[in-house]
């Protein structure tokens, strides 16, 4: 029987619980791990401030990584309906909205 377990995990020196059936235990260690090791990189690359933001960033990147993985092939390459390409450029578009309004903020103080 898979019972249900609780772990206190941290991302980003922050502390969450969560929970997650015993057999998902080392991937849920693994996930975390990832996350905080995208979050650190993005926080210390020094351009995005914030951990709301460093976490979509994170979550943006590693999304699009998967959708690589999953496909099997190059950005831009069209298969099953998937446009790949436009996740892309909204992708971009996000990094680089984020970018102004961060560096608008920066103006302000």
């Amino acid at each position: 029987m898979d019972h249900p377990v609780t772990l206190d995990v941290s991302i980003l020196g922050r502390e969450y619980r969560v929970a997650c059936k015993e057999s998902e235990r080392e991937d849920l260690l693994q996930a975390v791990q990832l996350l905080d090791r995208r979050m650190r990189e993005i926080r210390d690359a020094g351009k995005i401030a914030g951990n709301e933001r460093i976490a979509v960033m994170a979550a943006l990147n590693i999304a699009n990584e998967l959708l690589r993985a999953t496909h099997g092939r190059s950005p831009g390459a069209a298969t099953s309906g998937f446009d790949t390409a436009a996740v892309q450029r909204r992708i971009s578009a996000m990094q680089s909205a984020i970018d102004r309004a961060m560096a608008d903020q920066d103006k302000l103080f």
